[in-house]
């Protein structure tokens, strides 16, 4: 089994509700038909508005929904009609083959299908400085950085995909995508965000943790879109 990850624009005559409902409902019925073993959806929806805050942005266009499925084959001819349907609900696609890694498993909120998850979930797209070569890079992502994301922020889950390779010839360049899932209180609090509600010394001390494990491996900024969570097969 592989995963693909698809990276959606929403269509400029399409407003955003209608467009989020059709990809909940209608995309899905029509994934589950293609036999699809998975799929989640990411939205920047209306339910994550009060996050601006936490947004950045590198890429000259970011995605408005990430789409993660888990099909038999990535290879071409049988991802063909996956991407036929998908092509029919989004602008501006991209998609990228990706191993997955589970650090932190949703075990607080388990997602049930076809609904929303509790709180929200950040996603970040991740490009690799020149200045590290990929062992490096890799090595100080998995080994040093994820335990102290958890360890300093409220995630309750942490998923990190690794990008093989771009399955489009005009996808961006991605190293690797990840997906944070924090209380809907850290969309507005800082120091919800990270950890240490009511403890201003215990915010900054785990804010100055993370900056300088981030700082380490990637260049500011990156790309950080805050997004409602849908399982939905």
């Amino acid at each position: 089994m592989e995963k693909v990850i698809y990276l959606l624009g929403r269509p400029d005559d399409t407003p955003g509700e209608v467009w989020g409902r059709a990809l909940r409902t209608e995309l899905a019925e029509k994934l589950r038909k293609l036999g699809v073993h998975g799929t989640r959806l990411n939205l920047d929806d209306a339910d994550v508005s009060a996050a601006r805050a936490l947004r950045q942005q590198r890429l000259a266009t970011q995605p408005q929904a990430l789409l993660q499925v888990w099909i038999d084959s990535a290879n071409d001819p049988l991802r063909a009609p996956l991407d036929a349907v998908i092509a029919r609900y989004g602008v501006r696609q991209a998609a990228y083959l990706v191993t997955e890694s589970v650090p932190l498993r949703n075990a607080r909120h388990p997602p049930c299908p076809g609904e929303r998850t509790t709180g929200f979930a950040q996603i970040a797209l991740l490009q690799r400085p020149p200045r590290l070569d990929a062992d490096a890079w890799r090595l100080h992502w998995q080994t040093v950085q994820t335990p102290v994301a958890i360890e300093t922020q409220s995630t309750f889950e942490y998923v990190q995909n690794t990008v093989v390779r771009a399955l489009m010839p005009d996808a961006p360049p991605l190293d690797a995508i990840v997906e944070e899932c924090f209380p809907q209180e850290a969309m507005t609090d800082p120091q919800t965000f990270f950890d240490a509600p009511g403890d201003e010394a215990g915010f900054q001390r785990n804010l100055a943790r993370m900056m300088d494990s981030v700082n380490r491996f990637l260049d500011l900024p990156i790309d950080c879109v805050p997004t409602s969570q849908y399982v939905l097969i």
